[in-house]
């Protein structure tokens, strides 16, 4: 609390060691950091995509050796669902940083290039099946890229 006071309103005891925290993304890499390499929250167990209506939000699922477990929650605009890469502190957040980009449209700084995690290689990379908005009609409706459509329109 003394350190992040903005996000000391939000700070959740769900019941003994399991914390649940909001935290505005502006604040978000300062705060994990510190949690991370000062309060000995050591293993990232999931992050978890949400997808909230004008915004899409994160969960951050991290734990200590004494089985006390935070989740921290931030959001960004859906309009620009744009977050830093964790890898820096957790290297094995890469597979759950591609679930985000697959499932959910965000984009990654500091996320290396790689394969697509989990939709198959050919899925169309503008359909996000995880948002509210999306359904199978869409991809069905919508087989090329709209930048494809237009041109053959044109």
């Amino acid at each position: 609390k003394e350190q992040f006071p903005a996000a000391s309103d939000t700070i959740r005891v769900q019941r003994d060691r399991r914390i649940w925290i909001d935290v505005p993304y502006s604040d978000f890499a300062g705060f994990f950091d510190y949690i991370v390499r000062n309060m000995n929250f050591t293993a990232l167990s999931a992050i978890t995509g949400l997808d909230e209506g004008d915004n899409l939000s994160v969960l951050y699922h991290i734990a200590r050796r004494d089985g006390t477990l935070m989740n921290v929650k931030t959001a960004v605009p859906k309009s620009d669902p744009r977050l830093k890469s964790v890898m820096e502190l957790f290297p094995a957040a890469v597979l759950y940083e591609r679930e985000l980009v697959d499932l959910l449209g965000f984009t990654v700084d500091g996320l290396p290039e790689g394969n697509r995690y989990p939709l198959v290689d050919d899925w169309p990379k503008w359909q996000y099946p995880l948002r509210k908005d999306w359904s199978i009609e869409m991809l069905e409706a919508q087989p090329k890229a709209p930048a494809e459509q237009k041109k053959e329109g044109e």
